[in-house]
């Protein structure tokens, strides 16, 4: 079994923490986001003990700004590095959050990419349809294939649209996992959709 699964998204606001909750609430894995910027008192470590009432690893930097990592850093004068970051210990799988997309910055030289490539998890790639929404999946699919990772799964926050996924099945060769829109992203909301999809998260870990 694998130690766990990189989430990352096409952008902000597609459904990551969402998805990335009801993959750990379906796994039953700890959950664990290396870089939290901003919100510090409602965080997404905390938004998702909320959610599944699952363990959560302490994360390796806590920035005050609501910005990407590297300009919020810059604002309190510190240096991110990616070897500074190691996957932490668990005896359950972990599933990781990035911010943002694929190649967000993490330092002047480093970004979220590097940061899954050293880590080396299969990636979960989660996308939302709306205009645009085509171009930024295969970019970022495109991205993280030329890399090396081995994406495990598109998942699909939100309603169908059937021609961009008919174009999107022409041109990845991985499952697609659909997380319906929740009407009140809650406790039980959470738990429901974990234990449709249970039986098609379960795979990406093996």
């Amino acid at each position: 079994m694998k130690k766990g699964l990189f989430i990352t998204g096409i952008g902000t606001d597609v459904g990551k923490t969402v998805a990335a909750a009801v993959i750990a609430k379906a796994l039953e894995a700890d959950y664990w986001k290396p870089v939290q910027c901003g919100d510090l008192d409602n965080s997404d470590s905390i938004k998702i003990e909320r959610l599944t009432g699952l363990n959560t690893l302490p994360e390796t930097f806590r920035l005050k700004a609501p910005m990407s990592p590297h300009a919020a850093a810059d604002l309190e004068g510190i240096e991110l590095s990616i070897d500074q970051i190691e996957l932490p210990k668990s005896d359950r799988p972990i599933a990781v959050e990035g911010a943002g997309g694929v190649m967000v910055p993490f330092n002047s030289k480093e970004t979220y990419l590097d940061l899954m490539l050293k880590l080396n998890l299969p990636v979960v790639l989660v996308t939302r349809h709306y205009l645009g929404s085509i171009n930024h999946t295969m970019l970022s699919w495109k991205v993280l294939k030329e890399a090396g990772l081995n994406v495990v799964a598109l998942v699909i926050c939100g309603k169908v649209n059937e021609s961009t996924e008919s174009h999107f099945a022409t041109q990845m060769d991985v499952p697609f996992i659909r997380i319906n829109e929740l009407e009140e992203v809650s406790l039980e909301a959470i738990a429901a959709e974990a234990e449709r999809l249970k039986s098609s998260i379960k795979p990406l870990l093996t």
